[in-house]
């Protein structure tokens, strides 16, 4: 067994070299040398890369499988080489893979005679999970393969989509004839013919894709197909039907035919085994399932048991587990099952390491792609080994020119002798009793042995053609040993020469950088931080966040809604078709642009276009191209006040109307009042103008990205300025509608000429002392409530002041109470008390300048038709509160919820925490909009949680991502105040902020500079500003009630 043969080397898990050290030593452990090679008799590996070209590799037949795998990842800078695997077909004709932990000799009877194929070996439910863009082509290859042997089945229409994104990456944009003569010449796909024309219309609507992006959209119509990533395994249930059973990162699947028909998720199964031929699967146990504690599948031998078993080990330490597994210690006196472990990193480890460490990104050669790089959007895409000027040729003992070496990426660790030394590169190969001094005696890179190596390689036959299997990816980064290896040293020519003499890989490893330097410990300090480090990138993705929480709210009215109330007969035909026509372009018009957004952002982020600075390094190109796409969605927006207004007056004429829009109010979905969501697409723009302020203010007027920036602000703005005056409307008119479900039996709060002021909790004085009430300020008038105890929680109302006549005054030495005033109406004075200073100051404030107002205005009439008043109940009023009480026993329930709608309102809030708010509070909070991810931590816990963070209308809402449909908790902010952390608190982590109210701590992480600074800003527009009589909100004080 593997495990009682001694390892050659020492290796760590997760560890992972670059280049000799003589050109720079790379490891994902700091201070580990490259292990030697294992003494013994070297043999040449021959490995068939995803584009079909062949390389050899000299390795010593002692070396374990990872050493040889990692030779294989260096030799293409793959640094997500965890994804991918070497498989090969054994001596029993079974397609498996190469084994990590296993020395090769054991595992290849016949290494010289044995092709080993580079494959992708798991397949993630993401492809936005691959962070390298030479990750995401090479997938597209596997997926092109798959596609041409029939292994990845869908329908036509997938199929010539699919081919269409593959040919754009090859020759480039659509050209009829060039298009058609390549699809005669070349075939993606079993029986092409009939597809061609569709593939000509799929292909000539790609017009200005890139290689990248090409590879981007294939790779996600591929991960919709129920065969993507499946390799199926025949087997046998117990009554001999035939199925095939398959892994995936969700679990075990079974599949008759091409069909699913079963799937066994990881959660569910408590144990995998087989026993002869009899794959077993043990579920945990579930009164809800019909099925038998254990499945038993019959598969033709014992080796094809093991075979998938171990498959099914490594998919699920893969995608499940967040480290890798411990190995078993060894028994003492026999071993009982099988040995085998999965050895490597996990996917959360892969993209943990890529995330947080900087590689330099090296340009690759897409080998069947034409596209030139001399178009706009061409530069990234064109990712061959480009040589640099100062490439050095690699020295040969018979003179003969050597190879350019193309740039090598660069790794953590420091170097000891700099690439540019050319002496270097020159010395002899030590010999086998040499290798074991240290590298001073293995720095040379080429030997004389390497003159008869040519010949030598040219007399191996090709030899068997094994079927591609991909699955699973094996740790790039996770073996110490280095690249290319001929009896214990590297060999330069290794990644240059190929078999009979043809042109190697393009996917070959360079061994030096385009400045042929090193970096040193101090630059890898600097540059320590999470690529990239731009303020630009941030911005751009804090587009991209916010974008995505735009386009749910969106699907909150055209799909949910829709969903729940738009199909219902009750709801009036005028008020679907409006809400269509308004919401539904938009919906379509953001899905695109979200994309678009989506690529870029990707791109940005991929490691292999770094050398081409400013191409995929900036937005506003994207932005400006569809803004001016946009332009004529938006001439219809100030009609967005006919969407509340058909739908207000379609709830006042049907109750049932009114009672299922209500009860949608109440789901999860809709978090937050259903208006705030119809107005969403003018805040939208508002967002997108602070934006492109925040571009062009960091960008100086020469960056490449300005003049797109400026002439999209320029679009935006315009478009803003024009809707402004009817925003300021729609949104005083949203603001009284979602007062009036607040306020029982308020009938004509709704009127012309009412606008809303302020909205907060003060204390009345009374003959039975201080009592608290909710006061309603508008431009006519103040209401004063207290909440009743019916299950609504709304606010009944106990008086009215009239605004025309009133004088205030402030009155704490009058009655003996701190922060009290009183309003002297013409017909009743009522005496309040504020809960602190800057409280009583912002009531007083809004109240003189309501009452200036009220003097020179014929405003509304205050006459109001409530319950409490008259004593008369009219049976349209009894009703009203019959039918309350039935619905909102829903929101009692609620209660028990993360988020219950009716109790997490404003007016509630302020109830709760004694406070305020105004219309510029709220105004403010729209244009404050802000998501992402956060990293949070409670007082007293140890560990960090990542959640998808929305901050809107005075309140955090948590998701456990952004495709979650609703938050699984929200935290409103009103009374909360953001701080940062003291040094008594022990927080020792970069850009970290705490909310506290109380008793109450939160700790909230950011990924950046700015993005903390963004969330700070954001989060103190909505919390409590300090006592120190200075208002937030003096610079919007001008703003229109």
């Amino acid at each position: 067994m593997a495990e009682s043969d001694p390892e050659p080397m020492a290796s760590v898990a997760g560890q992972r070299l670059g280049a000799p050290e003589t050109l720079g030593i790379s490891t994902l452990d700091p201070g580990h040398r490259p292990p030697a090679m294992p003494p013994g008799r070297q043999v040449t590996i021959r490995v068939r890369m995803l584009d079909n070209t062949e390389e050899l590799f000299d390795i010593s037949q002692k070396a374990s499988g990872k050493m040889l795998f990692d030779l294989v990842c260096s030799h293409m800078n793959l640094i997500e080489g965890d994804y991918f695997g070497l498989e090969f077909q054994n001596h029993q004709k079974m397609m498996v893979w190469l084994d990590h932990i296993k020395p090769i000799i054991k595992q290849l009877r016949r290494p010289k005679h044995t092709i080993l194929r580079f494959a992708v070996k798991f397949f993630p439910p993401d492809h936005a999970q691959l962070l390298e863009e030479l990750t995401r082509y090479l997938f597209a290859l596997q997926i092109k393969q798959d596609l041409s042997c029939g292994r990845l089945t869908c329908n036509d229409s997938s199929a010539a989509l699919m081919v269409s994104h593959i040919i754009q990456s090859e020759i480039g944009d659509f050209e009829e004839s060039q298009c058609r003569s390549h699809l005669l010449n070349n075939n993606y796909i079993p029986d092409q013919m009939p597809l061609i024309d569709k593939i000509m219309e799929f292909h000539s609507k790609n017009i200005a894709h890139t290689p990248a992006e090409s590879d981007y959209q294939l790779l996600e119509v591929a991960r919709r197909l129920e065969m993507y990533g499946i390799r199926l395994h025949p087997a046998k249930d117990r009554e001999g039907t035939r199925l095939s059973l398959a892994v995936a990162h969700t679990g075990v699947l079974v599949f008759q035919g091409h069909t699913r028909i079963n799937a066994f998720n990881w959660s569910k199964v408590r144990k995998l085994s087989f026993k002869r031929k009899r794959f077993l699967i043990k579920l945990r146990p579930d009164i809800n399932s019909s099925y038998q504690d254990t499945l038993e599948f019959l598969m033709a031998s014992r080796d094809c048991c093991k075979v998938f078993w171990k498959i099914c080990v490594e998919y699920h330490a893969f995608f499940r587990l967040f480290e890798e597994p411990k190995p078993k210690p060894k028994p003492v006196l026999f071993t009982r099952g099988s040995s085998f472990r999965f050895s490597g990193r996990t996917q959360k480890q892969v993209i943990d390491y890529v995330k947080e460490s900087e590689f330099k990104k090296i340009p690759f050669e897409r080998k069947h792609s034409r596209v030139q790089h001399n178009s706009r959007v061409q530069h990234n895409s064109r990712l061959s080994p480009l040589p640099s000027p100062r490439h050095h040729e690699v020295p040969t003992e018979s003179g003969a020119p050597g190879v350019d070496s193309p740039p090598r990426r660069h790794w953590k660790e420091s170097v000891l002798v700099s690439a540019e030394d050319p002496s270097a590169l020159r010395t002899t190969r030590a010999s086998p009793s040499h290798q074991r001094n240290g590298h001073d005696d293995r720095r040379g890179s080429v030997s004389r042995t390497e003159e008869t190596r040519g010949p030598t390689r040219q007399t191996h036959p090709e030899h068997l053609s094994t079927e591609v299997v991909s699955n699973s990816p094996h740790l790039s980064a996770s073996s110490g040993h280095s690249h290319g290896m001929v009896n214990g040293q590297k060999s330069l020519e290794l990644c240059s020469h190929s078999p009979n003499g043809r042109q190697p890989s393009p996917l070959t490893s360079p061994l030096l950088n385009d400045a042929c330097s090193v970096r040193t410990d101090d630059e890898d300090e600097v540059r320590r931080k999470r690529f990239p480090t731009d303020r630009a990138y941030f911005i751009a993705k804090e587009l991209l966040t916010t974008e995505r929480t735009y386009l749910k709210d969106l699907e909150v009215v055209t799909v949910s809604f829709q969903s729940a109330v738009g199909e219902d007969e009750a709801t009036p035909d005028s008020l679907k078709n409006t809400i269509l026509s308004t919401f539904e372009p938009l919906h379509k018009f953001h899905t695109g642009f979200l994309r678009e957004v989506e690529q870029r952002l990707a791109l940005w982020e991929g490691r292999s276009n770094a050398h081409i600075k400013g191409d995929y390094q900036r937005i506003g190109d994207v932005m400006l191209k569809n803004f001016q796409d946009l332009k004529p969605l938006t001439a219809n927006l100030h009609k967005q006040s006919e969407v509340l207004l058909e739908l207000e007056k379609a709830c006042r004429s049907s109750r049932k109307l009114e009672g299922l829009c209500r009860d949608f109010e109440l789901q999860k979905v809709c978090y937050v009042p259903l208006n705030v969501f119809i107005l969403r697409p003018l805040h939208r723009l508002i967002h997108y103008k602070q934006i492109l302020e925040r571009l062009c203010k960091h960008y100086p007027a020469t960056h490449v990205d300005f003049r797109d920036c400026r002439a999209a602000l320029a679009d935006v703005s315009e478009v803003v300025d024009r809707l402004q005056g009817s925003l300021v409307k729609m949104e005083n008119f949203q603001k009284l509608l979602e007062l009036k479900k607040d306020l029982i039996a308020v009938d004509n709060l709704v009127v012309p000429g009412r606008e809303f002021i302020r909205l907060g909790c003060l204390s009345k004085l009374s003959g039975k002392g201080l009592q608290q009430r909710m006061f309603f300020l508008f431009n006519d008038i103040i209401l004063y409530t207290s909440r009743g105890m019916t299950a609504t929680n709304q606010f009944k109302l106990h008086g009215q002041l009239p605004l025309h006549g009133m004088t205030i005054r402030e009155s704490e030495d009058e009655w003996g109470v701190p922060h009290a005033f009183t309003l002297v109406g013409q017909q009743q004075s009522v005496v309040v008390a504020a809960s602190s200073l800057t409280e009583m100051e912002k009531w007083m404030e809004d109240i003189k300048m309501a009452i200036e107002v009220a003097k020179t205005s014929n405003g509304p009439s205050s006459d109001f038709l409530t319950s409490n008043l008259t004593e008369n109940k009219c049976p349209e009023d009894s009703s009203v509160e019959a039918e309350s009480e039935d619905d909102i026993t829903a929101s009692h329930t609620s209660l028990e919820r993360p988020t219950p709608h009716r109790g997490n309102t404003m007016v509630h809030v302020c109830w709760h925490r004694n406070t305020s708010v105004s219309m510029v509070d709220f105004s403010i909070a729209v244009e404050n909009q802000l998501s992402g991810n956060l990293l949070r931590k409670f007082k007293n816990s140890n560990g960090w949680q990542k959640l998808w963070v929305v901050f809107t209308n005075f309140s955090l809402f948590f998701y456990k991502s952004h495709q979650d449909d609703y938050p699984l908790a929200s935290l409103p902010l009103l009374g909360y105040s953001v701080t940062i952390p003291s040094e008594s608190e022990n927080i020792h982590k970069d850009y970290v902020f705490k909310l506290h109210f109380k008793s109450h701590v939160y700790y909230f992480r950011s990924e950046s500079e700015y993005t903390f600074e963004r969330w700070m800003e954001v989060i103190r527009s909505a919390t409590t500003v300090p006592s120190s009589g200075a208002r937030v909100l003096n610079s919007k004080e001008s703003h229109p009630h």
